[in-house]
């Protein structure tokens, strides 16, 4: 199964944007572009969702030196700077405003595709709640002597990714629904509860009495993962 990580690509030069797109997509990521500095510093909220920014040095607008201080005061997102400007003081210049990486102009596609590979989170392919198993290769639950009990769709994928990556902390139902649905396009905050529901059916040994997926009353629910 492709990864479904989201990169921002801010490039200034269209045809080059067009290239790299094209080619990050053929990976199997989802990428959104901006042509300038000044449009992307106006949405930083945006940018900050990804999972890993591609920068070039001069952009119209603001450059990339500044977009990039401006992301470091709030975030570790990965970023790669992809520059014209590919002196040793322009690669340290960049590595100081805190870019994890630094890849001159002209540059081969190959190289930028590792690069973007190994600053890119790595995809867990299972994981466990309880004594059952998730398999992210079939998108299967799996009991404890690895039967099939559950096929999940993508949305269920991402919510149980996100109450693991957020363990222990509670989760508003708002918030769920801006990392999962996206401000775009809202269900219900009932939605949730539904999804919920189906998981304390997967993974609860008493739905009544809950010890994974927890309801925060007037808040949202907080996960908490038993271990064996």
């Amino acid at each position: 199964m492709k990864s479904a990580l989201r990169i921002c690509l801010i490039e200034d030069d269209s045809t080059l944007q067009n290239f790299i797109r094209f080619n990050l997509e053929l990976e199997g990521y989802e990428v959104i572009s901006y042509a300038s500095g000044s449009t992307a510093f106006l949405e930083l909220s945006s940018i900050l969702k990804c999972d890993l920014v591609i920068l070039d040095n001069m952009l119209p607008g603001k450059n990339g030196i500044d977009l990039c201080n401006e992301l470091r005061k709030v975030s570790k997102i990965p970023i790669l700077f992809l520059s014209a400007k590919g002196t040793t003081h322009d690669r340290i210049e960049g590595l100081r405003a805190g870019a994890n990486d630094y890849l001159p102009k002209p540059f081969d596609l190959e190289e930028l595709l590792l690069r973007v590979f190994a600053l890119l989170p790595k995809k867990q392919l299972s994981f466990k709640v309880g004594k059952i198993s998730i398999d992210m290769d079939t998108l299967e639950a799996k009991d404890a002597q690895s039967r099939p009990i559950h096929q999940f769709s993508k949305k269920e994928i991402a919510l149980l990714q996100l109450f693991l990556q957020n363990e222990n902390k509670v989760l508003s139902r708002d918030e769920i629904l801006d990392k999962i649905w996206g401000e775009d396009v809202y269900p219900t905050s009932r939605t949730i509860d539904n999804f919920i529901l189906g998981f304390r059916k997967i993974f609860e040994p008493d739905q009544k009495n809950p010890i994974y997926f927890h309801s925060i009353r007037g808040v949202g629910y907080k996960f908490t993962n038993q271990k064996d």
